[in-house]
């Protein structure tokens, strides 16, 4: 049976304008620049640089087709819609330069790949053509740490299904040995222990020499853990010969292929958004002018308004075709009020952040870092957490002491012993500095550093000093000990 049913809902709906606003502001520069240049491409009523006032909508306001443009809304899922439309990576990529060059593309010297500079090696080899052949392979197996990290079986499968040679491991095997004598030192090693192992017998011999590949062939495991005193013990040596032996196997290079100078790899350039600089004791901030182009509406375009207008007799292919002209131009003038807009937003949360950690760009020492959450700036500037949100992820800011990530600046806090919010960041600092100045003979323990950071003033428990110290990409007190 039917029924009718009233039911009342509450639903956000954001235009297409306001979709497109926020996928401006979280643009960083380089993706920004290319969004222009997409927009100036297909819009040919918007033009780059400075003109003259062009009030074109004061020619056309009120027409019979103002009524024909409106905005339409509809339900979206606003992080779906953001994640969709991707701009393709190759379209992200800029070059750095400034405004006075002509020139805005910065050359790069060919070279040779590190692939084809293991290729060349081979020719210098006596090798006949199967050989020739799998080492080829193994050559092009070679990752860029100068590592081939794929089992023999594998590769003699790959080298049947994808080169119709049939072959044995034991001849793979001997084949590599074989590229393994290449340059430089290590390459084509197939684990840590055997890239070291290649480096030591290949330099001159000396009792230190001798003594570091039979601990890594004889004791690794002891060796990576730093049981320095199993290792005494076993191979009865003093501590003397232990740290020359120990002395030699850091001086090797661990991972060979990022020692090829012209290994090709994509560099990814920091383009900072804003410049924070300290003049007369007071910080100035500036957005980088790449981020507030100066654009304007074609004259051109607004002028066939205008003729349209004071012709007389108005045909229907006029009025489709001014219909599309009036469209273009209301979108080159949406563009240009966004880009103003995103220009605003930008320094308005960029300043707002300065000024809550004004004691540390004025000093540069983290532990003036204050604790600050996103919703601290949201309040701050009476804008939306997720506005912040994608000016923090995504910019950067140039800065007397380097280049951050705006979201660095963002910490949680906690309390100290006189019940004071510090930032997280601060603690970690002081933790960092704690750990350079221990004795590396005896590294204190997260239970120790635990202790020392309570008689500091900070007391937080032995796991949050743990999770600081791994978070901070330092070692456990064990693989910190040295002799």
């Amino acid at each position: 049976m039917l029924k009718q049913q009233l039911s009342f809902k509450l639903s956000q709906k954001l235009s297409p304008q306001q979709i497109q606003l926020m996928k401006l502001i979280q643009l960083p520069t380089q993706a920004f620049e290319q969004r222009i240049k997409q927009e100036l491409e297909e819009n040919p009523a918007l033009d780059s640089g400075k003109e003259e006032n062009t009030d074109f909508e004061d020619e056309f306001k009120n027409d019979e087709y103002e009524a024909d443009h409106e905005v339409i809304e509809t339900d979206i899922n606003v992080d779906e819609y953001l994640s969709d439309d991707d701009i393709p990576s190759y379209r992200l990529q800029a070059n750095n330069y400034s405004k006075d060059d002509e020139d805005k593309q910065i050359p790069y010297a060919s070279g040779t790949s590190f692939a084809q500079y293991l290729k060349n090696q081979l020719q210098t080899l006596r090798l006949d053509e199967e050989e020739y052949s799998i080492a080829e392979f193994l050559v092009g197996s070679v990752d860029e740490s100068g590592y081939i990290r794929r089992e023999v079986n594998d590769i003699v499968d790959d080298l049947a299904f994808t080169q119709n040679l049939y072959t044995s491991s034991e001849k793979v095997t001997r084949v590599l040995k074989t590229v393994q004598e290449l340059d430089p030192a290590g390459v084509g090693a197939r684990n840590l222990q055997e890239c070291l192992l290649i480096q030591l017998k290949r330099r001159k011999t000396t009792a230190a020499v001798s003594l570091a590949i039979n601990i890594l062939e004889d004791a690794f495991e002891q060796f990576t853990k730093k049981h320095y005193d199993k290792i005494n013990h076993k191979f009865s040596i003093t501590k003397d010969q232990l740290r020359e032996a120990i002395e030699e196997i850091e001086s090797l290079n661990p991972k060979p292929g990022g020692s090829y100078s012209n290994n090709t790899r994509i560099v990814e350039h920091v383009v900072p958004d804003f410049t924070i600089r300290i003049k007369d004791g007071e910080l100035e901030l500036s957005l980088n002018g790449r981020n507030a182009p100066q654009m304007h509406v074609s004259r051109e375009y607004s002028n066939m308004l205008k003729t349209y207008k004071e012709s007389k007799e108005k045909s229907k292919e006029q009025k489709d075709a001014v219909l599309f002209i009036k469209q273009k131009l209301d979108a080159a003038k949406w563009f240009i009020d966004a880009v103003k807009q995103r220009q605003e937003t930008l320094m308005l949360t960029m300043s707002a952040i300065m000024h809550y950690q004004e004691d540390y760009f004025l000093s540069g020492d983290e532990r003036d870092l204050k604790p600050m959450i996103l919703k601290d700036i949201a309040t701050e500037i009476d804008m939306d957490i997720s506005t912040v949100s994608r000016v923090a992820n995504s910019k950067y800011v140039d800065t007397p002491y380097g280049t951050f990530l705006i979201k660095d600046f963002f910490s949680e806090s906690i309390k100290n012993d006189q019940g004071e919010d510090v930032s997280t960041r601060e603690i970690k600092k002081i933790l960092e500095i704690t750990i350079a100045d221990e004795d590396k003979r005896k590294p204190l323990t997260d239970e120790k550093l635990a202790k020392i950071l309570k008689e500091k003033g900070y007391p937080i428990a032995r796991r949050t000093v743990a999770k600081y110290r791994e978070q901070l990409q330092i070692p456990v007190a064990r693989l910190r000990k040295e002799i």
